[in-house]
């Protein structure tokens, strides 16, 4: 083997080797108008929730960390209770996904989910627990909170950030550019969504080691 060839050998095995290290989450992501990954996973009440089972309904995922100050932001300001009432009061289906693996930080079982639920005064159609972190990973979901919408006909129409100001500070949700809130009146009038792929922003989601 030539020394160029020798080199150019060991680069694609470095890269390689360097890729492997990536976390899924990384190497993994669901594609704007693209058919939106199939999953089932277990919800919070013990049943089933299958991503399938709502076509023909647009469809936010939601990830989400009661521990998380981002996610404590949007939840003690009401803005996310808010958002899930006005969502599901026009017939979108939300889920909220946790994908925090076993002893990580926000990592809860279905009880507490619930119980977090209703204190909080939170109205999502179902918790989907994920503690292997497969649902998340299929999705490349990056931060708590971090939002997907997937419209009537199964496909991936955004993801992103909740909004345009990525702070812990409850101030700014009201100057803000709520970008699902704009992203699901595009899909309820049949348009294009505007800003289909934005910055996500918050705690990263703590997949199990």
């Amino acid at each position: 083997m030539s020394r160029t060839s020798r080199r150019e050998a060991l680069g694609l095995m470095a890269l390689a080797a360097s890729a492997a290290w990536l976390p899924l989450a990384a190497q993994a992501a669901a594609n704007i108008d693209q058919p939106a990954p199939a999953f089932t996973g277990q919800g919070a009440d013990g049943k089933p929730v299958s991503l399938a089972a709502y076509r023909g309904k647009t469809v936010v995922l939601e990830w989400t960390n009661h521990q998380c100050p981002f996610v404590r932001k949007h939840y003690d300001s009401g803005n996310i209770p808010r958002l899930q009432q006005e969502a599901t009061g026009h017939g979108v289906v939300w889920l909220q996904v946790i994908s925090s693996g076993p002893g990580q930080e926000g990592n809860v079982d279905g009880a507490t989910a619930i119980k977090l639920n209703q204190q909080r005064h939170a109205v999502p159609t179902a918790t989907v627990l994920d503690p292997e972190g497969t649902i998340g990973k299929l999705y490349g979901a990056q931060t708590s909170p971090h939002l997907f919408i997937v419209n009537a006909q199964g496909q991936l129409v955004y993801k992103g950030g909740i909004d345009s100001i990525p702070s812990t500070n409850v101030d700014d949700i009201a100057r803000a550019e709520n970008y699902v809130r704009l992203a699901l009146a595009d899909v309820a009038a049949g348009r294009k969504v505007a800003q289909s792929s934005t910055r996500p922003y918050g705690c990263s989601v703590k997949y199990a080691s």
